[in-house]
């Protein structure tokens, strides 16, 4: 029987370009980050929500993530990292074929070139193959869609949710991602890092008031998690370090910390009451932790960039922060104008996309709902326990007396609010 060719002695085991290290980090790292989502933030999710929408809220992250990974594979990926359709935005294309998968990782619209033409810095083209940059890409974008799930929990109808996931991966996040790191206006302006979030609906005001925990076991089991998957128990500080980690000193990453920690708190805490944001609902305070802390790690990142650091990984030749060298105004420049334009981007097609999911499903869910929970909107629950976020069934719980209705009454709208549509058999 004749050898394969792939098991010939005389060929090498592995492609020439492939470097066995860079290929197990790349892949390990992308673990990391994926754990963050699931089940990280599914089990964060779960427990730092009110008992009643423990079920929905952890089932809104799940599904994030299993959608974003179909909608990465099938078009996102290459509309985020392949090749440019319009200066912000790559063409659209699937990223499942064996003879894509199997080649040598590239991003073919990074190539650099000076204003005669020539190559100034050719395009990035890492040492492992292209299915792990898939994957590792994937992981970034599945945990955006569910930190955004955090701003509309115990709100947003799970049908618009559903409908709103592959919408924004598709015409908000890949625009940011292409512009950025694809190779897009941005990436060869010299730009570095940033992305942002949003808002959706009001809760009811009896949850805004009152919305504690269900499970403190849980948040300090996703605590640990997040731990040795990062390092770090602060969100606020993995935000604000991502877009200078690689090319700012860890004096500067001290400094990014010790900042993340305070301003979104101020913001959250001091700010938030006497503005417009008062007025708006963000559930688990995400726009601070994601939208203050990312744009403050932008703005630091482009001030305090190292110049040697910044040459291994920016396009530019002699890239360096504001603080090492000249045209230090117009280094803090770029680095605001990207942030407006990812804001400004993010706000309009997310206006957009739930303008039209609106016109067929309802963004927000209906009273009956919001006042019961998971039970209303799924038929189950997070506890066998019958009381806040659960419909009375006679045949469930048992018949109540009359002697009891008094105080089933008090307890009922001590719990969920005023009865709406909720019948008690005596």
């Amino acid at each position: 029987m004749t050898t394969p060719i792939a098991y010939q002695e005389q060929l090498p085991a592995v492609p020439g370009w492939l470097n066995k290290g860079d290929s197990a980090w790349q892949m390990t790292a992308a673990t990391l980050v994926g754990l963050q989502s699931l089940p990280g933030l599914v089990i964060l999710y779960g427990g730092i929500i009110k008992k009643k929408w423990a079920v929905n809220s952890a089932f809104m992250a799940l599904y994030a993530f299993a959608a974003v990974l179909i909608c990465w594979v099938l078009v996102c990926f290459r509309m985020a990292f392949g090749d440019k359709l319009l200066s912000f935005w790559g063409k659209g294309a699937p990223a499942l074929s064996q003879h894509h998968l199997v080649h040598q990782a590239a991003v073919p619209e990074t190539a650099h070139h000076h204003y005669n033409g020539s190559i100034e810095t050719p395009m990035n083209q890492p040492f492992y193959p292209m299915a792990s940059l898939v994957y590792f890409q994937f992981t970034f974008a599945a945990i955006m869609l569910i930190l955004i799930a955090g701003s509309v929990l115990a709100c947003m109808n799970i049908k618009a949710w559903m409908a709103f996931v592959p919408l924004w991966l598709i015409f908000s996040y890949t625009v940011g991602a292409f512009s950025l790191w694809g190779g897009g206006f941005l990436y060869h302006w010299g730009v570095i890092d940033y992305s942002g979030a949003y808002w959706v609906g009001p809760r009811m005001k009896s949850d805004r008031e009152r919305f504690p925990p269900n499970n403190g076991l849980l948040m300090f089991a996703r605590a640990g998690l997040h731990w040795m998957e990062g390092c770090s128990r602060d969100d606020d500080g993995l935000v604000c370090i991502t877009p200078g980690a690689g090319v700012v000193q860890s004096w500067v990453a001290r400094v990014m910390g010790i900042l993340s920690g305070s301003i979104p708190w101020f913001t959250m805490m001091i700010l938030h009451c006497p503005l417009l944001l008062q007025k708006s609902d963000d559930t688990l305070g995400v726009l601070h932790t994601h939208a203050v802390a990312g744009l403050l790690g932008g703005v630091l990142a482009r001030l305090l960039a190292e110049p040697v650091l910044s040459n291994l990984i920016l396009p530019e030749t002699g890239s360096r922060g504001a603080f090492y060298g000249k045209r230090r105004g117009m280094q803090l420049i770029k680095q605001v104008v990207a942030a407006l334009f990812v804001i400004g981007w993010n706000v309009v097609s997310t206006k957009m996309i739930l303008l039209a999911i609106h016109l067929f499903i309802l963004l927000r869910m209906p009273e009956e709902e919001l006042m019961i929970g998971d039970d209303a909107v799924r038929g189950e629950e997070a506890y066998a326990l019958w009381g806040d976020g659960e419909k009375y069934d006679a045949i469930k719980h048992g018949h109540v007396s009359s002697c009891t209705h008094h105080k089933e009454s008090v307890l009922s709208q001590h719990l969920n609010g005023p009865p709406t549509d909720v019948t008690i058999q005596l």
